[in-house]
């Protein structure tokens, strides 16, 4: 496997890929370039900077493609935040917590996509480390640009193993470029537990070459500062605190400590500010005062989607010539419970939604339709970024911190600052709430702030509340790691030194 993922993102191979972020024009006219490239490229600091934006494209690639995978494993495994409807390829059977349809086997168990972004993170960091300071002439400082570059490739590493872990558990560590892919490695999966060091230790490299701050206001939010990879330090801290051990319901405090200490620093040093509700819906239209990593979507650069996961619950009251039963739509049930009486005042609850008193109410968090035919509404693309990381977010992860201290009151305070910022009649925590009621409302408000985020699977099975929304998931399965997606059988014909997922051992 590893040696054929090499081979598709080696830079002979990336090229094409590689000018994305600059110009779309300039992305269609690259040629193809032979094996002799390699003897010109990583030469002067555009081609850094298009190996980076390469490394960008890959990810978005890999988060994007194959039915939006980074909402299908954060948000619709979950099931009761919204339903897919049946159209023949068998998506749907994730919500019932079978990942064996061929459909899912083949793309949602393959993860060669985001190992792909991994390979380009080390060829970039290879490559750029070797690049000397006159190869740098036209850039002021060339340290400061060559440590920005490798930040962004450790981010993006880090990043990449993030979203396989929660999803796989174990995978395979590939921290080496292969000048030579058909002589690269087949590696087995490392556990789990070296993985996430992997990604703490790419974290504080990252960490250690970025700045706050932006040179190019362009990259803003887009790009990788030292904030992205703090907000990926404190998710990988919580992660890790909970779910490297799931045979025992105990907390590794040192863990929980280390977020907040790093959400600490993100706070203070940052500069990010929390979005009014006056301005909300910017939040996901993109480069908010609140986003701190988003993956470029927009279409100012011709980088909107006619396939995003928003696209998929819009009627014809959005999208010109639009369906009038979309594929997904929002579970009642969840209106019900995260939103009842007077919290339809709320913000998230007016912007977010629409058709609540429905049976197929619609999600409009992402709803901003570009036609590229404006004069008669053809060609619509949905321009929208996908925020990886907010501020919103993290504030309020620090309400979870605050439960595994056994700290209620600062919980409380925290849940209902949230509440009474987005509503003017706002549903307030009682202060005699015990603490596990209270980790309860936290999961509701979770979902209210951040549905369709890709972050509320992840949720539940961090705080164990999984069992008031994802049926199939007995606690059974939950010690057993069932919630991990099986491999797909055909990386195994690649790579034989690979592993099924221990639950699925048999079933796949």
């Amino acid at each position: 496997m590893m040696r054929t993922i090499y081979k598709a993102v080696s830079v002979i191979g990336c090229i094409a890929a590689l000018s994305t972020f600059s110009s779309c024009k300039k992305l269609l006219e690259q040629e193809p370039k032979n094996s002799t490239y390699l003897d010109v490229y990583w030469k002067t600091s555009q081609d850094a900077r298009n190996a980076i934006a390469g490394n960008y494209a890959l990810l978005r690639n890999a988060m994007s493609n194959k039915a939006n995978r980074y909402y299908m494993y954060g948000d619709a495994i979950a099931k009761n935040y919204f339903t897919i409807q049946y159209t023949g390829d068998g998506l749907e059977g994730i919500q019932g917590g079978d990942f064996t349809f061929q459909y899912n086997l083949n793309s949602l168990a393959n993860y060669t996509l985001y190992f792909k972004s991994v390979a380009m993170s080390n060829i970039v960091l290879k490559n750029v480390e070797k690049m000397t300071d006159e190869q740098f002439d036209d850039v002021d400082n060339p340290t400061a640009f060559r440590n920005n570059i490798m930040g962004q490739a450790y981010f993006l590493r880090a990043l990449s193993y993030f979203m396989m872990v929660r999803v796989w558990g174990d995978v395979p560590v590939v921290t080496a470029a292969y000048d030579d892919p058909i002589n690269a490695p087949q590696l087995p999966r490392s556990p789990k537990a070296e993985v996430m060091k992997m990604i703490e230790d790419d974290c504080h490299r990252a960490i250690n070459l970025l700045t706050w701050r932006y040179d190019n206001v362009g990259d803003a939010k887009v790009t990788a500062n030292r904030g992205a990879a703090y907000a990926l330090l404190t998710h990988l801290y919580l992660w890790r605190a909970t779910m490297l051990d799931v045979s025992t319901d105990n907390v590794n405090m040192t863990d929980v400590n280390s977020a907040d200490t790093t959400i600490n620093a993100l706070v203070a040093n940052g500069g990010y500010t929390l979005t009014d509700t006056a301005n909300y819906k910017n939040i996901f239209v993109g480069r908010s005062s609140e986003g701190i990593f988003e993956i470029n979507m927009s279409e100012n650069t011709l980088e909107g989607s006619s396939g995003s996961i928003g696209m998929y619950f819009l009627n014809s009251s959005y999208i010109n010539n639009g369906t009038n039963n979309p594929r997904m739509f929002v579970t009642p049930s969840f209106l019900r419970s995260h939103f009842p009486d007077n919290d339809t005042t709320d913000v998230r609850f007016k912007k977010n939604f629409a058709l609540t008193t429905t049976e197929k109410p619609m999600c409009v968090k992402y709803a901003n339709i570009i036609y590229r035919n404006p004069g008669q509404k053809l060609d619509p693309f949905l321009s929208n970024n996908m925020i990886v990381f907010r501020l919103s977010d993290i504030s309020l992860l620090k309400a979870e911190i605050a439960l595994y201290r056994n700290d209620v009151p600062t919980a409380i305070n925290i849940i209902n600052a949230s509440r009474t910022k987005h509503s003017p009649t706002p549903t307030l925590l009682a202060s005699n709430l015990t603490k596990d009621e209270v980790m309860d409302e936290y999961i509701v408000e979770r979902g209210r702030e951040l549905y369709l985020e890709g972050q509320l699977f992840y949720d539940l099975l961090r705080t164990r509340k999984y069992g008031n929304v994802v049926d199939w998931l007995t606690e059974q399965r939950f010690r057993l790691e069932g919630y991990y997606f099986p491999i797909d059988p055909a990386l195994f014909r690649q790579n034989p030194n690979l592993k099924q997922t221990t639950y699925w051992l048999g079933r796949v």
